[in-house]
Formats: C-alpha cells, sequence, structure tokens
C-alpha cells in the first residue's frame, strides 16, 4: 500500500521515500502545504525523482465529490475517502471576511446527541491525519488562504485526539502551511478525559465545549455523554483547562424551542458559567428533517442572551450561516452522497 503524504511531516517524507538528500522531504512538505494538485507542480524536484515518489507514494488519499455553495457565501466540500465512506467539511466567512474552515475528525459519530444530524448516522471510523490535513487543503483550494480551523465538523474530536494532533502538527509546521495554532479550536461534546488531556498534553489550542443544557436529566436526553460525563465533572475539567492554559473556554449551546430557552434554563446556564472564563455561544437550531424539535423565535433567542448578559456573562447570538447546503452547526450528513447500497443504489454518508 502506497504511502499518503498528506499525513507525512518533513523528515517521515524523506525516510518513507528513502530519499538520499535530507531536503527533499522539506521541499516535498512545502509544496503539500501551499495545496498543490499533483506532484508534477513540484517544479524544483526533477522529472525522474517525481516518478521516484509517485511509484511509493500517493499525494492524496480523498477525493472532493461536490462542491456547494450557500447565498451567504457558505462552502460545502463533500469528501470521498479512499474506502469510500464520505464525510463534509464546511468554510464560513464571518462579517469581517474572516474564513474559517469546520473540518471533520470521523466518518460519522457515536454520541448520539438527539437535536443533530450527524449523530443519527452512527459512527464508521476515525479519520487519519491525511485525512483531515486534505479536508483544510481542499477548502483552501477552493476559497484562498484561511484564517481559522476549527475542529467542530463530523464526529467527537476527543475521539482521535491522537490525529488530530498530528493534522495539527502538520498544518502549523514552520516548514508547511504554518497555521498559528492560536487560530485552532476544538469543539467536544464534554468528554472529560480529553480535556484534561488537552490541557496538560497539547497542542495549545483554543476549546469549546458543547454544553446545550445545564440541567442534568434534560443534558442526558439530549446529549447521551452526559451519563458517564456528568455536569458536575465537566465543569471541574473545563476550569481546569483554563488554570492549566490561561484560555477561555467557549461553552456552545443550541438553543431548542420550548426545551432549554426557559427561565429554570437560564438559571442553570447562569449558575454553571459562574466563577469560569467563558464565553456562551448561543447557537439557535439549525432543521434536521425527521427530528422533534423546533427553531425557537428570534424572541425567545433574544430572551435567553440578554438574561446571560445581564448576569455579566459574556454571550454572543449567532447568526444562522449554511442552512441551504446543509452546512450549518449541526447538519452535517443532511445532504447523502457517496457510498450506494446494494438493493435500491441510493447514496448514503456512510
Amino acid at each position: 500500500m502506497k504511502a499518503i503524504l498528506t499525513g507525512l511531516l518533513p523528515e517521515e517524507i524523506t525516510s518513507v521515500l528513502e530519499l538520499k538528500e535530507k531536503f527533499r522531504g522539506k521541499q516535498i512538505f512545502s509544496w503539500i502545504g501551499k495545496g498543490i494538485r499533483s506532484l508534477d507542480e513540484m517544479t524544483n524536484l526533477s522529472k525522474s525523482l517525481r516518478e521516484e515518489i509517485a511509484a511509493k507514494a500517493d499525494l492524496y488519499s480523498s477525493t472532493v465529490t461536490q462542491v456547494l455553495h450557500d447565498s451567504d457565501g457558505t462552502i460545502k466540500l463533500q469528501i470521498t475517502l479512499h474506502d469510500g465512506l464520505a464525510i463534509e467539511t464546511v468554510l464560513l466567512t464571518d462579517a469581517k471576511g474572516r474564513k474559517t474552515a469546520c473540518v471533520s475528525c470521523q466518518a460519522g459519530c457515536a454520541m448520539h446527541c438527539a437535536f443533530c444530524q450527524t449523530g443519527q448516522l452512527g459512527f464508521a471510523r476515525n479519520l487519519t491525519a491525511g485525512e483531515i490535513t486534505e479536508e483544510f487543503l481542499f477548502l483552501e483550494r477552493e476559497a484562498g488562504m484561511l484564517d481559522n480551523i476549527v475542529f467542530m465538523g463530523m464526529g467527537e474530536p476527543m475521539q482521535n485526539l491522537g490525529a488530530i494532533r498530528k493534522a495539527v502538527e502538520i498544518l502549523s509546521h514552520k516548514d508547511g502551511r504554518s497555521l498559528s495554532t492560536r487560530r485552532i479550536t476544538l469543539s467536544t461534546s464534554g468528554v472529560i478525559k480529553g480535556i484534561y488531556d488537552l490541557a496538560d498534553n497539547g497542542p495549545k489550542m483554543r476549546l469549546a465545549v458543547s454544553l446545550t443544557t445545564a440541567d442534568p436529566d434534560l443534558r442526558e436526553e439530549l446529549m447521551p455523554v452526559s451519563k458517564t460525563n456528568p455536569l458536575p465533572e465537566l465543569k471541574k475539567a473545563i476550569a481546569y483547562f483554563i488554570e492549566k492554559t490561561g484560555k477561555r473556554v467557549t461553552l456552545e449551546a443550541a438553543l431548542l424551542a420550548g426545551k432549554n430557552t426557559g427561565e429554570a434554563s437560564i438559571k442553570r446556564m447562569k449558575e454553571f458559567a459562574r466563577g469560569l472564563n467563558v464565553h456562551v455561544n448561543l447557537i439557535p437550531w439549525n432543521p434536521v428533517g425527521g427530528l422533534p424539535f423546533s427553531r425557537p423565535s428570534d424572541s425567545e433567542c433574544k430572551t435567553v442572551l440578554n438574561a446571560l448578559e445581564k448576569a455579566s456573562i459574556n454571550t454572543t447570538l449567532r447568526t444562522p450561516r449554511g442552512q441551504e447546503i446543509g452546512g450549518a452547526c449541526g447538519q452535517l450528513g443532511k445532504v447523502s452522497i457517496v457510498k450506494k447500497s446494494n438493493d435500491n443504489n441510493r447514496q448514503s454518508v456512510l
């Protein structure tokens, strides 16, 4: 089986390709960081060397299957993996023109959050570091140089932290893409062990926690991860991360009409945030067909926002982006692609 170059560091490229001149590994790595489409674009390598490389390795392991554009500027890529599975990755552009890659770390997801499309797919497998890196490079190919990356797409990052660490090392390497780790965020559903691991062992990136509700019974109903990662222990882990890294943590809350927008829910959220250096990110639920939830009204959202701000909690109410293409938060996997079933030729994300 050929090696995949996007998942290798310069010294690994030198070793795998058995290059006699060590600096060649850096040259190849640098070209990959520039997002080249083929080995032939490595113009400072001889044709014979490029042919030797092609015999031992492939540049990419995955392929962009479809590019979807939303009228708000959001771009979603549907990507076919080498084994026929598929993932989705999204480019978000904010009001200031800053571009953020929202990348996936797993094909499917095992968390089963009740309000999330990806959670309904089930879990297929973890992505490799090379596959994760390719998502970012493919997005840059479509939209030019990006400013930020968030591990907030399909899957639970804490269940694939090793591959994420390797992908971050590749993307932030000074001889390659050289993306600052200050521009990288990892979003977790609340896997406590992973939060401690990230705090203690890095890399130094920002942390976001999908809290949704601080009501223990409701959170277990909506997010089964809470059954083994209870709220009191989750708060301790977040406090530890803040103290250890000196970084503020984002608490994300998907607002569900009539579920977590009432006075009691707001009170629980304020209690959870008390004493923590956090920013609350309110995300009105993005509709997913077949799920028993409704998007809250504007007044409902503003009630939550105003109450948290009144309690001196830094809070933002997010503007939905990417809904037209199933690229909004919680919608990845909404547009089915790639792997065809034997019985009816329908296409499926997994």
